[in-house]
């Protein structure tokens, strides 16, 4: 899918007359075409909303959950970019585009803000390498000056292919405001300006070559030059072999259990290890002994220090006096009691 992209930093070089009318010409060639703005005000879909239905249609972006896409089927897109690109987002257009269009007028400040932006075009690989070729449109240029020939020197001495110089007619103007283009009128009636097109639609009729194979994958690049976030899927990385001794699986180890203090058999002041605990037969749980309760019966709040694996126990039928003697020969309570809250 060929994308052809209008670049000029500086404002007021009708970057969008010319993306305007390329579309319309790829629509009449009958190419399925799409017109985008890169800038973020989306100023060509107001010229596309007075665009006539009875006109070779020219489609804008797609809204896909707030993100603009290319919409299904589209072979050519033309996008019209804002003034002042540079820097990162100039190098993110060349990463997308076949053909950079530079529309240049004639004054010396539009040249040299024009030299400046071939400068750093030609500093990225893709234009340094040819594989997005770059050229220079004259805009709005009195043929009866020497304005033209000085346009044709100056991208020469640049290096920059000159395609042609485009007229500064009020054809432009009318036929824009009603959604048209020069290409939508008979051609008797705009025979100079559909001249002065011929040697810039004979440069670009290679360059708009379909590749079947490449229009498959196109699309997903020039969404994700409009949302800045599309990137595509990196195919997951194939584990290499390891060796057979890392592959084995290491033998069980018995965890080593320091030796036990002199302590009386039914109490134990050690904590108990996650790993012991969780494979304990309940067989031995069943029978150690049930551990000591101290009731707190003057306050409010009756709080019991039970074992974690002792069941709660709060009989009211409990005699303090029988209470007393055992809650005196208990030891200290060990460090994996837990305080429980009735």
């Amino acid at each position: 899918m060929p994308v052809i992209a209008v670049v000029n930093r500086k404002g007021g070089s009708g970057k969008s007359t010319l993306a305007a009318h390329l579309a319309a010409w790829c629509a009449h060639q009958g190419h399925a075409v799409m017109l985008g703005d890169v800038d973020r005000q989306q100023s060509t879909r107001s010229w596309l909303r007075k665009r006539n239905e009875t006109l070779p249609s020219i489609a804008p972006w797609t809204v896909d959950q707030n993100i603009l896409r290319v919409p299904a089927g589209i072979t050519h897109v033309i996008l019209d970019t804002p003034g002042g690109l540079h820097g990162f987002d100039l190098a993110r257009m060349v990463m997308f585009a076949d053909v950079i269009l530079m529309p240049v007028c004639g004054s010396a400040f539009d040249r040299e803000s024009a030299a400046d932006c071939h400068a750093e075009l030609m500093a990225l690989p893709r234009v340094a390498t040819g594989r997005c070729k770059v050229a220079c449109i004259g805009m709005r240029i009195d043929t009866r000056t020497r304005t033209p020939q000085v346009l044709k020197d100056w991208a020469t001495g640049l290096g920059m292919p000159f395609l042609g110089v485009l007229r500064e007619s009020q054809a432009y103007v009318q036929c824009l405001e009603r959604g048209m283009t020069l290409f939508d009128l008979p051609a008797d009636r705009v025979p100079t300006d559909l001249r002065q097109w011929e040697p810039i639609l004979g440069w670009l009729r290679p360059q708009m070559a379909v590749n079947p194979a490449a229009s498959m994958t196109a699309a997903q690049p020039a969404a994700a030059l409009a949302t800045g976030s599309a990137l595509p899927a990196r195919a997951p990385a194939t584990p290499s072999g390891l060796p057979s001794r890392l592959l084995a699986t290491p033998p069980a180890t018995t965890p080593q259990v320091p030796p036990a203090s002199p302590r009386p058999p039914t109490q134990s002041t050690a904590p108990v290890a996650p790993a012991a605990a969780a494979t304990a037969s309940p067989r031995l749980l069943a029978s150690r002994p049930v551990p000591a309760v101290t009731r707190i019966n003057s306050s409010p709040r009756v709080l019991d220090r039970v074992a974690s694996n002792g069941a709660l126990r709060a009989s009211p039928t409990a005699s303090r006096a029988a209470e007393a003697p055992v809650a005196q020969e208990a030891p200290p309570i060990p460090s994996f009691l837990k305080l429980v809250k009735c």
